[in-house]
């Protein structure tokens, strides 16, 4: 629930039950700056209504002050008997010393409930705490045949507005959503979301299009005389390789930003370099029902030149949904 809104932060939920059992009060880390979730959900109750309870979260509870004070302190003031935890903080400030707290004072803590869901759930937090990282997912939609577009262009629509409906769902999820030049060129897209990337290494683009009317916007270039920008646009200059741009470079120069998760749509080229780096940590393939047939069509990776299938690069099935009728099949980097 607390999904684009508290990044940085990881995303907590709590759950509250008095000392018969039952669930008396239930909360969410909802914005950054604001309460964690055991905070949010242990305010709701009167200062004596949790006491010999239990309370259950999916992240270790903080032990240290930061944009709100400890939640572990208020646990122990709130006289609550247990407290179950899916994970352990990742962020070496807490690591431990949260459960340490809660044992102090006297309160049974167990570990490891749902502990592989809970890491699901907090991906992008965990790599960006444990390796400095941006944490990169690419979403493509694609035909049987893997085509994203007919030889001419043609691409309106592959998929069903239902599934349109769920991109739009995990665009608002990351930090920033990424596409290039040649896309924008092509489709003129309005990308509705808080902080767009454009990859636009010769500066093709007119900042009239409306590409460029919403949202705080990096354009990332090799180009050094640059024109005068919107104030919503700042230009991000990178170097390049073999007439392309360094997109480890990036997304370091992102991260230094402030941004910790990005969400790429593009085309077959971009998408191709991605993976060929290994800087793709999920995928989110849409499959439509339909067949093109047609080897001059657009595929959604391009640009690999293998002989043997055991180069090809591999994945894990994450989950696989319907968004009638089509598929959307999530993976992740092995």
């Amino acid at each position: 629930m607390g999904e684009g809104n508290v990044s940085p932060n990881p995303l907590v939920g709590c759950v509250v039950l008095d000392k018969n059992g039952n669930e008396i009060s239930t909360g969410y880390h909802k914005k950054y700056g604001e309460n964690h979730a055991e905070r949010d959900a242990l305010l709701k109750l009167g200062e004596k209504d949790a006491v010999g309870g239990t309370l259950v979260v999916n992240l270790e509870p903080c032990s240290h002050y930061g944009k709100t004070p400890p939640c572990a302190d208020l646990i122990v003031e709130r006289g609550l008997k247990k407290v179950v935890i899916a994970m352990r903080d990742v962020n070496p400030i807490v690591a431990g010393n949260g459960i340490k707290k809660l044992q102090n004072a006297g309160i049974e803590v167990v570990e490891g409930v749902l502990e592989k869901e809970a890491k699901e759930l907090n991906e992008i937090f965990i790599k960006n705490m444990q390796e400095h990282k941006l944490f990169v997912s690419l979403k493509t939609a694609t035909t049987l045949d893997g085509k994203i577009a007919t030889k001419t262009g043609s691409s309106k629509w592959i998929t069903s507005a239902l599934a349109r409906e769920k991109v739009m769902e995990l665009r608002n999820a990351y930090d920033c959503v990424l596409t290039t030049s040649s896309t924008v060129l092509i489709d003129n897209p309005k990308f509705e979301c808080k902080t767009k990337v454009l990859l636009d290494r010769e500066l093709k683009c007119d900042f009239s299009m409306q590409y460029f009317k919403t949202g705080k916007i990096y354009v990332a270039t090799t180009q050094k005389d640059l024109p005068k920008t919107p104030e919503n646009v700042e230009i991000i200059n990178i170097s390049e390789e073999n007439n392309k741009l360094n997109l480890q470079e990036l997304f370091e120069k992102l991260y230094d930003l402030g941004l910790r998760s990005v969400f790429v749509e593009a085309g077959g080229t971009l998408n191709g370099q991605l993976i060929e780096q290994n800087l793709v940590d999920k995928i989110y393939q849409f499959v439509a029902p339909k067949i093109v047939g047609d080897n001059s069509a657009k595929s959604a990776y391009s640009g690999r030149d293998i002989e043997e299938i055991s180069a090809s690069k591999n994945y894990t099935i994450q989950s696989v949904e319907m968004y009638e009728p089509d598929v959307l099949i999530t993976l992740k980097s092995n």
